[in-house]
């Protein structure tokens, strides 16, 4: 049976018995059927995995925590990606394969050329469903640190904020990754479908 890593939004405590959440406790006994007596992991985005016991799998999934161990998956650079908002499911797709990489940020950019359009509820219901992606891609990849995915911001608003190194990914730049200096902290500047205008390049 395939090995089971759920993120729990709560703390985490060796000897306890804790009732999963409604989505965790609905995946693995609705979608999975899992066993009671076998083992799964645990994380709640402090840097550790828990392995903990099902002890329960009828209504609710109950689960006694049996140990914890420091994930070492975590990359030394600190990498930062400043993403144009790309329509639909493409957004979902970067945010999840990027953090499957190791970004350690998600900060998503309104440019120019950016089809989607957030204000109000819908920019704060968006930024919330892909905080779930990057949840649900850290489960997948192995992570026990959960990246940030920022409310969008525009691009004036980031260079402003923006005080570590960085550069932009663009088909006409002339220096390639390999030319980039070693570093253990910086962002990068992706822009949506079209790109980014040649104003906001300059």
């Amino acid at each position: 049976m395939k090995h089971v890593r759920l993120y729990q939004n709560t703390p985490l405590n060796i000897g306890e018995e804790l009732t999963l959440d409604d989505y965790a406790s609905h995946h693995l006994t609705k979608v999975l059927r899992f066993p009671q007596g076998q083992s799964i992991t645990l994380f709640n985005g402090d840097g550790f995995n828990y392995t903990a016991e099902v002890l329960e799998t009828k209504k609710d999934c109950v689960v006694r925590l049996l140990n914890r161990e420091e994930n070492p998956s975590e990359s030394k650079l600190n990498l930062t990606l400043a993403q144009g908002v790309a329509k639909g499911e493409k957004m979902d797709f970067l945010i999840q394969k990027s953090i499957e990489l190791g970004v350690d940020k998600i900060i998503p950019i309104l440019t120019e050329r950016c089809v989607v359009k957030l204000k109000g509820d819908k920019l704060q219901k968006r930024q919330l469903h892909w905080q779930k992606i990057a949840i649900g891609a850290c489960e997948q990849a192995g992570r026990s640190v959960i990246p940030e995915v920022a409310t969008p911001i525009s691009l004036d608003e980031f260079l402003q904020q923006s005080n570590t190194s960085g550069f932009v990914l663009h088909h006409r730049a002339e220096q390639t990754l390999m030319d980039v200096p070693t570093t253990n902290e910086a962002t990068i500047l992706i822009g949506p479908e079209g790109g980014l205008s040649e104003a906001e390049i300059a």
